[in-house]
């Protein structure tokens, strides 16, 4: 899977959430996140816990005019404590990322409100291409989510490169 993000810091969740529903987005859930990231030769990957839910995912990333090209996998964890243990005795931890987020959808389109521990509020938007879809959709993808960014008051320079667990490690 593919997909187009940007993720910036935000001061004010309730403002953001209330433009996000002026442009049609609607609330779909809060949510509590708990994201180990282990050590890997290549991209980036993490457990993400969503109790009663777990993930394995694994990620790399490219840039595109300061947004993120992602491609990912996703594989269904059923037993998240005992992996998270496994995988931390095989590679080795790098950080956990625990926050608690509010998600937005419209169409192919996610606004994840965050507050994350120790780092405070960001917004992250998400724009899922499907496998095998070309420039056309990549640029549909792309004007969404300028719109929400332009909604929301963010400028390109405040898009941020880089996930939270490397944002804690730059403080």
């Amino acid at each position: 899977m593919r997909n187009l993000e940007a993720k910036f810091r935000l001061s004010d969740l309730e403002a953001a959430r209330a433009a996000a529903l002026a442009l049609g987005y609607t609330i779909r859930a809060r949510l509590t996140q708990r994201d180990t990231f282990f050590v890997v030769a290549h991209g980036k990957l993490k457990l993400r816990e969503q109790p009663p839910d777990a993930w394995l995912i694994h990620y790399e990333r490219d840039h595109e005019r300061g947004l993120m090209l992602s491609r990912y996998e996703i594989v269904t964890v059923t037993d998240p404590a005992r992996t998270r243990e496994m995988l931390a005795h095989a590679l080795g931890v790098l950080a956990e990322v625990s926050k608690d987020r509010t998600l937005l959808m419209r169409r192919n389109v996610r606004l994840h409100l965050d507050c994350v521990k120790t780092l405070g509020s960001f917004g992250e938007i998400e724009a899922v291409l499907g496998e095998g879809e070309g420039d056309a959709s990549a640029g549909c993808a792309r004007a969404a989510v300028d719109e929400l960014i332009g909604a929301l008051g963010v400028d390109a320079g405040e898009l941020i490169e880089v996930s939270y667990f490397e944002l804690m490690t730059q403080r």
